[in-house]
């Protein structure tokens, strides 16, 4: 197989990668603050649960079958997908330096 034969499936693998990972941090959150008993990191938790729900269930397929019919770039979802991560980073320190 050559790498353009290929490509579409790397990608729909990276977005469902991205959408776990998104998942992942958000159960990190929430086990974080059921410990300390914060309600609004619970809420954040919520938040990023949601967003990693997004990308697997609406954004990653959405991608998929766009790389099926003609590859091609996609910057507002790889925008959308970029600023998700990102927020969940941010997130994710505020949690940890507000200890």
């Amino acid at each position: 197989m050559s790498g353009a034969e290929t490509q579409p499936e790397r990608t729909a693998l990276s977005w469902q990668r991205t959408g776990l990972g998104l998942l992942g941090v958000a159960a990190l959150l929430a086990h974080r603050a059921a410990l300390s008993g914060r309600v609004r990191s619970l809420a954040l938790a919520a938040v990023v649960a949601l967003t990693g729900l997004a990308v697997l269930g609406v954004l990653a397929p959405r991608r998929a079958r766009a790389l099926t019919r003609a590859p091609a770039s996609a910057p507002a979802a790889a925008a959308l997908a970029t600023g998700a991560v990102v927020l969940t980073a941010v997130a994710a320190a505020v949690v940890v330096v507000s200890r």
